[in-house]
């Protein structure tokens, strides 16, 4: 459980700057809209974090889209993450709370973990150190800022194929 709580310890609260993921700069505030991101919508699985991973984004409706995140390993779940992309203020913000596997939340429960939109680009959405990459009709990967135990920041990829509900 440590190496999960470690792994959640985003690197956005620490600055961390790496290849794929971004920080926004004070003052910033990118306009952007629910259908600039509607590509990320999709059942999509993967390996990443020593397991299987599984992510299934809704279509927008109701203001937001709906996500969920989940990782198993050797067929048992680790951890869920519950995830919602809004219209805030003229742009976006990605929302995520995290669950054990028996749905205990981790964060506070008025609380979840924000990620405000950095910059957007016709195939990737940087949100502050979490982006989502379309590689393909098919294909998705997301780049994570990740505190490792020793302070040093590091970035977790996701690769994705899309798949079957």
């Amino acid at each position: 459980m440590k190496k999960l709580l470690l792994i959640v310890l985003l690197a956005l609260a620490f600055g961390a700057q790496a290849q794929n993921t971004l920080s926004l700069k004070e003052g910033e505030k990118p306009q952007a809209r629910l259908a600039d991101v509607a590509w990320i919508s999709g059942c999509w699985r993967g390996e990443a974090m020593g397991g299987q991973t599984e992510e299934i984004w809704a279509r927008p409706s109701g203001g937001s889209m709906m996500g969920s995140f989940k990782l198993m390993e050797q067929g048992k779940v680790v951890f869920y993450e519950l995830c919602t992309i809004t219209e805030v203020e003229g742009s976006l913000l990605l929302r995520i709370k995290h669950f054990s596997a028996t749905l205990e939340g981790w964060e506070e429960k008025e609380k979840s973990v924000e990620f405000p939109l950095v910059k957007l680009t016709a195939d990737r959405a940087y949100f502050e150190g979490l982006t989502f990459e379309r590689v393909g009709a098919d294909t998705l990967t997301i780049y994570v800022g990740i505190e490792e135990k020793e302070g040093q920041a590091v970035e977790v990829k996701f690769p994705y194929t899309r798949a079957e509900l």
